[in-house]
């Protein structure tokens, strides 16, 4: 069908709660993906995140055909090998202890918040639930991942939200303002991604970590943007210096198939027991072996390489000296760059991608997101398609 024969079967029966732009993806490979015209595309969005390493990676298309011939799914009452290896892989690669398997980041993130207040639980009682969380985070899309954004924006039309949040600036003066007896952790992304990719203080973080150690709160960092290679490593709190009590994932795990979760420290491997945490999907079969692909691309050195292409695509932009583009910032290729003029940054996103450069919005900010696998090639076909489009501007 045509594109706009697609868009009007979209219109008809797919829900509107996203603001679609008019492209319709058809295949792709890498970094560079193609309409159903052919018409190119370089990929600075990766699926927000997602398609970690990139369209259609080989060895990722081949681990799925090969497990969904022989098993596509049987439930979390029995073992399954896809599952058990890339336990083995994450926990070890993350100096973590277990983990737990879900769906996406919104319910790697309610895991964490259960876990949490689980924890505090066994050992004090009821009474010390609450979890901080910082302002102009964003934590998922669920009723209780919504509540723990600290965005007021988000905090709308679903009433009543759920209790049990408490929102701080980023520095130690903010966390002590809202602390109290009734705290049972801190939930943090090391990267703020959807209000403009902010990186948190590394002092501010160290010494979160520290009162929380002293106060026995569980320090979590949702991971679910920063994570699988995103930042320069595997994940970003190895760049901090900290070891988390719980970290969830998401996005970028399965390249491309619906995955997310969290990992353990050693102090709550046992926090959760049988019953009081499940997923149906969670674990599947052929997920795992696409994510065991994944991280069978991202060795340390295609990771690592992550933060000198995120220096390049920066450097090269800031040299552009482009009027409708101030500073950038983030890690690795997270990378957020600021808008300037009386252009917005949905306006300018729209632009670029009618020129053929998949990009983002995150709050005020363009954001770029490109698949860790990205060729120089496909970097600098797509800073041209950039700076053409925003010199006519």
């Amino acid at each position: 069908m045509d594109f706009q024969e697609l868009k009007a079967l979209d219109d008809q029966y797919v829900m509107h709660t996203y603001g679609r732009f008019p492209v319709d993806v058809d295949h792709g490979e890498n970094a560079t993906l193609y309409d159903a015209l052919g018409r190119s595309y370089i990929d600075f969005s990766s699926g927000i995140g997602v398609n970690s390493i990139g369209c259609a990676h080989p060895r990722w298309t081949e681990a799925i055909m090969e497990q969904a011939m022989k098993l596509g799914h049987i439930s979390n009452l029995f073992y399954t090998e896809p599952c058990a290896r890339l336990a083995k892989v994450l926990c070890q690669r993350a100096g973590m202890s277990n983990v737990f398997f879900g769906n996406s980041g919104a319910e790697g993130n309610e895991g964490l918040i259960k876990l949490a207040r689980k924890y505090s639980f066994d050992k004090y009682g009821k009474g010390r639930g609450t979890v901080l969380t910082l302002k102009q985070s964003f934590h998922g899309r669920t009723l209780n991942t919504l509540a723990a954004t600290g965005q007021e924006v988000f905090h709308n039309y679903f009433f009543p939200f759920p209790d049990g949040f408490r929102y701080a600036a980023p520095t130690m003066d903010g966390v002590s303002e809202v602390a109290g007896h009734d705290v049972c952790a801190v939930l943090l992304e090391l990267v703020q991604g959807e209000s403009g990719v902010y990186p948190l203080d590394q002092g501010f973080v160290h010494d979160l970590a520290v009162l929380c150690a002293e106060r026995d709160w569980l320090l979590l960092i949702d991971e679910v943007q920063t994570g699988i290679g995103r930042t320069g490593t595997l994940f970003c709190y190895q760049q901090y210096g900290i070891l988390p009590d719980a970290v969830s994932f998401a996005k970028g795990i399965a390249g491309g198939l619906p995955m997310g979760g969290f990992l353990a420290s050693d102090k709550c491997r046992d926090v959760l027991g049988p019953g009081t945490h499940g997923s149906t999907f969670g674990g599947n079969p052929v997920c795992a072996a696409a994510a065991l692909a994944v991280l069978d691309v991202l060795d340390e050195d295609t990771i690592s390489a992550a933060t000198e292409k995120g220096r390049y695509i920066r450097n090269a932009i800031a040299s552009m000296a482009l009027p409708c583009l101030g500073a950038t910032r983030g890690l690795g290729l997270m990378i957020g760059v600021e808008v300037k003029g009386d252009k917005t940054n949905k306006e300018l996103a729209a632009k670029l991608i009618e020129n053929g450069l998949l990009v983002l919005t995150a709050g005020p900010a363009l954001r770029f997101l490109p698949p860790l696998t990205i060729t120089q090639a496909e970097m600098d076909k797509g800073l041209e398609i950039l700076e053409k489009t925003l010199k006519e501007v």
